[in-house]
C-alpha cells in the first residue's frame, strides 16, 4: 500500500471513529510505530488532525477541507437517503444543476435512472460518473480545477452559470444556522454555489444532519436564499418550526 493510500485511510478512520492509536494502526498495517507517527504527523501539518497521547484526534475545524475521496466516504449512508429523497423530486426532462459536493455524486448516480434530463455541474467526478447515460445532456462549467476537490471553479465557472436557466439547483454546505445562514469554508466554491442558486426555479439545500447549527468560513446566502431543505434525519422540533415560518420545504425520511 502507498503511504498516500494509508493515510487517506486513516483520515477515513479518524472520521469515523474520531481518535486513532499509534500501537493500533502498526498492527492493522502491519508496518512500524515510526511509520504510522509520520503518517499523523503529515495530518496534522495538512490540518486534519491534532496530536494526543498515543496518537491523534480528527479537527473538528470546519474550516478545514478534507480531500475529496475522504468526504466522498464519509456517512454515505446518510448521503444515499438524501439522493433517493432528491430522485423523487426530479422529473424527466427537467434541468439540473448540481454543486462538487460529495453529496452531489450520490445525487447523480441516484438520478441514472431519469430520463432526458440536462445536467450543469463544476464536478469532474460527477462528470466521469455520467459519461455512460445515453439520453442526457451533461455541461461542464469549466473553470479553475481545485486540487483535492475535483472541483471547476473561480469565474469562469460563474460566468457559464449565468447563461442558463433551469429548474432545479442542489448544492451543499458545511453549515446551516438560523443566523448565520448557510456556509462554506471555501469562498470560491462558495461563490459557484451562489451563482447556481440564482440560476434556478427551485433551490434546494442538501446537507445531512450533523450541519444544522454549525457556521464555517464563508456565507452562501440566507437560509430565505433556498426553497428546500433535504436532509438524512427529522430536524429538531426548533428547526422544523423555523423553516416553516420562513417558507422553506424540509424533506427528511419518515
Amino acid at each position: 500500500m502507498l503511504a498516500i493510500e494509508r493515510r487517506n485511510e486513516i483520515l477515513e478512520k479518524l472520521q469515523a471513529e474520531r481518535r486513532v492509536v499509534v500501537s493500533e494502526l502498526s498492527q492493522f498495517y502491519d508496518v512500524s510505530e515510526e511509520t504510522i507517527r509520520r503518517d499523523l504527523e503529515k495530518l496534522v501539518n495538512d490540518g486534519f488532525a491534532i496530536k494526543s497521547y498515543g496518537g491523534a484526534v480528527i479537527n473538528e475545524n470546519l474550516n478545514i477541507d478534507l480531500p475529496f475521496n475522504v468526504r466522498k466516504n464519509h456517512n454515505v449512508i446518510g448521503k444515499q437517503r438524501i439522493a433517493e429523497l432528491i430522485c423523487d423530486r426530479i422529473k424527466d426532462g427537467e434541468s439540473i444543476m448540481l454543486d462538487a459536493s460529495s453529496t452531489a455524486v450520490y445525487v447523480s448516480k441516484a438520478l441514472k435512472g431519469k430520463k432526458n434530463l440536462t445536467l450543469i455541474t463544476n464536478s469532474v467526478e460527477i462528470i466521469i460518473e455520467l459519461f455512460d447515460v445515453p439520453d442526457w445532456k451533461v455541461l461542464s462549467t469549466g473553470g479553475a480545477s481545485r486540487e483535492g476537490t475535483l472541483a471547476l471553479v473561480g469565474p469562469q465557472t460563474d460566468k457559464m452559470i449565468r447563461d442558463y436557466h433551469v429548474d432545479k439547483a442542489i448544492i451543499s454546505c458545511k453549515g446551516v444556522d438560523m443566523i448565520a445562514g448557510i456556509t462554506d469554508s471555501d469562498e470560491i466554491l462558495a461563490n459557484n454555489k451562489r451563482t447556481m442558486l440564482e440560476a434556478a426555479k427551485e433551490k434546494i439545500l442538501v446537507v445531512d444532519s450533523t450541519k444544522f447549527e454549525k457556521i464555517a468560513f464563508t456565507s452562501i446566502g440566507k437560509l430565505e436564499d433556498v426553497t428546500c431543505i433535504v436532509t438524512d434525519k427529522k430536524p429538531a422540533l426548533k428547526w422544523q418550526q423555523a423553516l416553516v415560518e420562513k417558507g422553506i420545504e424540509c424533506i427528511y425520511p419518515k
